[in-house]
């Protein structure tokens, strides 16, 4: 059995790992992907303190050589599962495997957002992708639509615009919602074009996609745009259902926890972007995790 079980190897689960073996607890860390979570997909770090500029992957590596270097276990599962069993909790993963610990922290992150459209799912990971990083070299010289007009976006077209002929950003929103900086960037980029209160409305039934419609909102006028691929990049949605029996949900999903990570069963805390606040940063993920692991240190402690 372990002191503490954290579901999750984002910044948040590496934080509460790092957090939790200094305080001499053992540490079992359950992650089904990738370690680093959706801070892999970002091309670049300029807001994380001690760091002018990084990509998001070799942040991730800091996280994670720190996490490991400190002595955490890791195991590769996803989750299905939690059982409270008074003074234990029971994790239960798809490959039937159960493992235990006097503490859970769920950070287990959110998944990308699709479009939720006809179609979709025969274009993913060809034509549709959510990663710039990894498959913008594909397009070289190409046309591609970036959809969304947040940071993450703003920062994905900013990237693709330095090897594609040209970038459209879809952003079904009458302004950008990124930063004013990354804003002014895309402005002087010559080989993007910024469509504004226009959504996508269908895509094509026939692979490899050569175009999609669009729809301006304003005054319902449809058209089709060519492009050789899309990149989405429209937000985050949680993957909560499996501890629902120990965490309650907010309405949209979120673990209903608030700044002191606690949930209302005792011995289990969430940290991160699953869990219900106003601003998901990497900074705030790293904040929930310490505060997460400190309140599971304190738990053990007082059993």
């Amino acid at each position: 059995m372990h002191d503490i079980i954290i579901i999750g190897a984002g910044p948040a689960g590496l934080t509460a790992a790092i957090y939790a073996r200094r305080a001499n607890k053992t540490v079992l860390l359950l992650e089904k992907g990738a370690f680093g979570g959706q801070i892999t997909f970002s091309p670049k770090v300029e807001n994380y303190p001690g760091f002018d500029s990084l990509s998001g992957t070799e942040l991730a590596d800091h996280f994670v050589e720190q996490a490991l270097g400190l002595g955490a276990d890791v195991e590769i599962e996803t989750v299905i599962g939690i059982e409270d069993k008074g003074d234990y909790k029971a994790v239960r993963t798809e490959d039937g495997a159960t493992y235990e610990g006097k503490a859970v922290i769920i950070a287990a992150g959110a998944k990308h957002r699709h479009l939720g459209l006809p179609n979709e799912d025969i274009h993913l990971g060809e034509s549709i992708s959510f990663c710039a990083v990894c498959d913008g070299a594909f397009y070289k010289d190409k046309t591609v639509a970036l959809v969304g007009g947040g940071n993450s976006a703003l920062q994905e077209a900013i990237l693709l615009s330095e090897g594609c002929e040209k970038v459209y950003v879809v952003q079904n929103l009458d302004y950008l919602t990124g930063e004013p900086a990354l804003q002014e960037i895309i402005a002087k980029r010559e080989n993007v074009e910024v469509l504004l209160g226009t959504v996508v409305e269908a895509l094509p039934a026939a692979t490899p996609l050569t175009g999609i419609t669009l729809r301006r909102v304003a005054d319902g006028h449809v058209y089709d745009l060519a492009v050789d691929g899309v990149f989405v990049a429209i937000g985050l949605v949680p993957e909560n259902e499996a501890f629902a029996a120990v965490a309650a949900l907010d309405e949209r999903g979120y673990v209903d926890a608030g700044e002191d990570c606690r949930t209302a069963t005792p011995g289990v805390f969430v940290a991160g972007d699953c869990r219900r606040k106003t601003v998901r940063q990497i900074t705030t993920a790293t904040g929930d995790g310490a505060v997460a692991a400190v309140a599971a240190c304190q738990y053990i402690d007082s059993l």
